[in-house]
């Protein structure tokens, strides 16, 4: 994929710009209406992207869609600021199948008369020749300006200053800030944008998905009891395109193991996609505990809320489930080594646990995630006796409430009786 974006992609960022130079304008409404976002790989950026999402269908009053490669299509739908009849989506499983979805999406574009684009990607190519080529007549994305590299053409109309010292989420604001300035910009977009505006609403999560849940958890553990387990995740993947941001799985298996020994009344589950399946149960079958089990391809990605609403904690890589579980309160821990908390940060009940390395980070928006490191330090440094700390922290917090309840329980019996 990078190869393709790099080789093909510049020579045609390059033809394309000439050839709309020679085009002229697009014509369209003079305020948006119609806007589609692009992201195309990251499953994790498509929530973060949310609260821009918000912003632009409120204070734009416009209709919103997205575009998503196919396999992530799941991913904006965890969130419904996007009805689903506007998520659009393009095959990637070959060249030929990106090939024509790439000409059937430039037709619908028109036929749906999206008159703006947000390409929400880093530097991306390919993602800017969809904008370019969409017929929209604003088209916002980010652009290079003095920093050299990175070149993808000048198709854009509103090009925003990509910041990387602050959270991709207010850089996906700063997009829709632009559209809403009063005059241009160069660069846009120069605005502020608080904490507030990047807070992820808590997505309710109805009682019968949550016993659907708890019969799969019953199903991969037996003597499984709501009112007395808890449950602790574990999620060791992370996407192919950048293996660096994994922890070690014996590092997953370490602390699953001191965790099921801790305490009695908690499960710890593996997740994952059910092509994850094979790698969480050999890790299982490495402890060989009856309550450290592969929860891997249980279920559907749409039904990852209600697994959280269920369960205690979270322990993950810097991926997608990270930012999953912001939409839920459960709390969740997550290892950063490659990339950064300030800038790829869960915005849910979350703790980030980082080295803190002079290297890190090493993956930037410069070398477009291809970081040259072959050895992860930065991940090696994160003892499983570390993050245990931080589960710990949850777990024993839990027990002390619950025994709160129960004192106070016990006090409530006593006063009824000596009343009666």
């Amino acid at each position: 994929m990078r190869a393709v974006d790099y080789w093909i992609g510049i020579p045609l960022c390059f033809l394309f710009t000439q050839v709309m130079r020679l085009l002229g304008k697009p014509s369209g409404p003079k305020e948006p209406r119609r806007v589609l976002f692009i992201e195309l790989s990251e499953m994790g950026s498509a929530v973060i992207a949310n609260p821009a999402l918000e912003k632009a269908r409120d204070s734009l009053d416009a209709e919103i869609f997205f575009l998503i490669f196919e396999r992530n299509a799941d991913s904006v739908r965890l969130v419904p600021t996007v009805p689903e009849a506007n998520v659009v989506t393009i095959r990637d499983t070959s060249l030929i199948a990106l090939a024509v979805d790439s000409l059937r999406f430039l037709r619908w574009a028109r036929k749906a008369k999206i008159d703006t684009v947000v390409d929400l990607e880093l530097f991306s190519r390919y993602s800017a020749l969809l904008t370019g080529l969409s017929g929209a007549r604003r088209r916002v994305g980010f652009h290079r300006f003095r920093a050299e590299g990175l070149y993808r053409g000048e198709m854009l109309t509103h090009r925003v200053s990509y910041n990387g010292h602050i959270h991709m989420a207010k850089n996906f604001i700063c997009m829709v800030n632009a559209l809403l300035a009063s005059q241009p910009e160069v660069p846009y977009s120069k605005t502020f944008v608080s904490d507030e505006e990047i807070r992820l609403p808590i997505q309710p999560v109805s009682e019968e998905a949550k016993e659907e849940m708890r019969d799969l958890v019953a199903r991969a553990y037996p003597n499984y009891q709501p009112d007395y387990h808890r449950i602790v995740l574990v999620n060791p993947n992370s996407s192919e395109l950048l293996p660096q941001r994994r922890w070690d799985p014996e590092n997953f298996s370490a602390l699953a193991s001191m965790v099921v020994e801790e305490w009695e009344d908690v499960i710890v589950l593996i997740t994952g996609s059910a092509r994850e399946r094979d790698e969480a149960q050999d890790m299982a079958q490495k402890i060989r505990h009856p309550r450290f089990l592969s929860f891997a391809g249980m279920h559907e990605l749409t039904a990852i809320t209600a697994l959280y609403n269920i369960s205690d904690v979270l322990v993950t890589n810097d991926s997608g489930p990270a930012h999953f579980s912001a939409v839920t309160p459960i709390r969740s821990i997550v290892l950063f080594g490659p990339e950064t908390p300030r800038l790829y940060g869960s915005l849910g009940n979350t703790e980030s646990i980082t080295a803190e390395l002079s290297c890190s980070p090493c993956v930037t928006a410069a070398n477009q995630k291809n970081s040259a490191c072959n050895d992860a330090v930065c991940m090696r440094m994160i003892t499983p006796e570390r993050v245990l700390e931080s589960v710990r922290a949850v777990l024993d917090r839990q027990t002390v409430q619950l025994g709160l309840v129960q004192i106070a329980g016990a006090r409530g019996v006593s006063r009824r009786i000596a009343r009666h």
